[in-house]
């Protein structure tokens, strides 16, 4: 199980991981030894996903989920496979309490009499302020 701080746990038997060779400097042991990896973790057809979660994660608009609903995390950091597959593991942790957050509905509200009237007076000051420096400018 993958352990999260919000509920659900995401069994292991939905995730998919790919061991690749990384990229960029390493010495011999970028080419020979594969220690990137590759996590898919299937939002759409997840069976541990509460539906409400599972239309949140699908409606970020995040590069890693692709159009049937995968999400893939690519986890090449580090020079072990065993760091790369935590810090992938972690990535994922992070992508569902992100969803599993649930945004607080905006309670619309009127601005009240004293500060609109607050706000005119205001505008008002600022008018005659520009109007005493275009008088005083001619004089």
């Amino acid at each position: 199980m993958l352990g999260m701080n919000t509920p659900p746990d995401i069994p292991e038997n939905e995730l998919v991981e790919r061991f690749v060779r990384s990229a960029g400097p390493g010495g011999q042991n970028v080419n020979k030894v594969a220690t990137a990896v590759e996590l898919r973790f299937d939002i759409a057809n997840s069976p541990t996903l509460p539906d409400d979660l599972r239309a949140r994660l699908l409606a970020r608009r995040d590069r890693r989920v692709t159009g049937e609903g995968v999400l893939v995390i690519s986890a090449q950091r580090f020079r072990t496979q065993e760091r790369n597959r935590e810090d992938a593991r972690e990535r994922l942790r992070a992508f569902i309490a992100a969803g599993a957050h649930v945004p607080k509905k905006r309670v619309a509200t009127k601005p009240t009499r004293a500060s609109k009237e607050r706000r005119l007076e205001a505008k008002k000051g600022r008018g005659s302020i520009k109007r005493e420096r275009a008088t005083r400018q001619w004089d």
